[in-house]
């Protein structure tokens, strides 16, 4: 959590385990390992990695995600907005110069 790193997060894996939330996404990662069975049943959220949710749920998670937003934003402004060669580059483009001389 970005904007506090020191607060409790509930692991989604077992109940009793609060982590800090800088340390949240390690402990993700080794508590799924220890806990296989568990993990099988949890379904990770396409817009959070953090978000694990029971299977069943993840379709009711994915539509009320908080970070659904900000990943649309990202990708509504990456369509609509030019690539960036051609804000560079603009109008300036100018032909190599020729030393053919048309009029002879």
């Amino acid at each position: 959590d970005m904007l506090d790193p020191e607060r409790l997060i509930q692991c989604p894996l077992v109940k009793h385990h609060r982590i800090r939330a800088r340390r949240f996404p390690y402990h993700l990662v080794k508590c799924k390992e220890s806990n296989p069975e568990i993990a099988k049943l949890l379904a990770t959220c396409p817009f959070n990695a953090r978000h694990l949710v029971p299977q069943a749920n993840l379709s009711d998670h994915i539509m009320k995600c908080n970070d659904k937003a900000f990943v649309e934003q990202d990708v509504v402004s990456r369509c609509c907005e030019p690539p960036q060669e051609q804000l560079n580059n603009g109008g300036t483009w100018q032909a190599p110069p020729c030393a053919e001389d048309w009029e002879t």
